[in-house]
């Protein structure tokens, strides 16, 4: 399946909650989910009170699963290899799997605060504009291991985009297990990420019993 190329706050809309697609604006007053808070569609309104049908449990675990999927902007096979590499590995699977996400370069790139949004982020990486540990990586799924430094090629910190993240400054303190230095668009992985440590509203459990059947 390819990567949905519609309109983001559409999917904020389908899922009932802010995906943060769209950067700062998600922040602020014109946020979709603000302004309409129902599914989109003919029957959004319709299906959004407490007349709606009530979900079956495997309709549940497919609404978290693409919630998640949706928020780090990932196509079904990207989103299902990285949960099956997850999954092999020691530990709780639904914590394995978040952490797999957030270590992935595009998304550090994020966190760090070097873009807006996850898919600014991306588009930094595939265009050379990202070096780890100095060296230019291209592949946003390449995974951050601790230690590792990030940042913007010096060539590219004058870039608008990155300009435009570093000035906002909309997310508040970096996350406890990065370091980083916004005066030479560089920062580190630290440590892995714990569960507490992941800011997002999932219940990564649905996805394991929904891939465990």
């Amino acid at each position: 399946m390819s990567r949905y190329t519609g309109p983001a706050c559409r999917l904020c809309r389908r899922e009932g909650t802010k995906l943060f697609l769209k950067g700062s604006r998600c922040l602020t007053e014109k946020c979709a989910v603000e302004r309409r808070g129902y599914p989109p569609g003919q029957h959004g309104q319709a299906t959004s009170g407490r007349g709606g049908r009530k979900m079956s449990e495997y309709a549940r675990q497919l609404r978290e699963k693409q919630k998640v999927k949706r928020i780090y902007g990932l196509s079904e096979t990207q989103f299902r290899n990285t949960f099956d590499r997850a999954s092999r590995e020691q530990g709780v699977k639904g914590t394995n799997l978040l952490i797999a996400l957030e270590t992935r370069l595009d998304n550090i790139v994020y966190r760090m605060g070097f873009a807006t949004n996850r898919k600014g982020a991306r588009q930094l990486v595939r265009h050379g504009h990202v070096q780890v540990n100095g060296e230019r990586v291209d592949i946003p799924s390449y995974r951050v291991v601790p230690g590792e430094e990030v940042r913007v090629a010096p060539e590219s910190r004058d870039l608008v985009p990155v300009k435009i993240a570093l000035e906002g400054a909309t997310r508040g303190a970096p996350m406890t297990w990065l370091s980083v230095d916004t005066g030479k668009v560089a920062g580190r992985v630290t440590m892995l990420p714990t569960r507490d440590g992941i800011p997002i509203n999932a219940q990564e459990q649905l996805i394991v019993e929904l891939y465990s059947k």
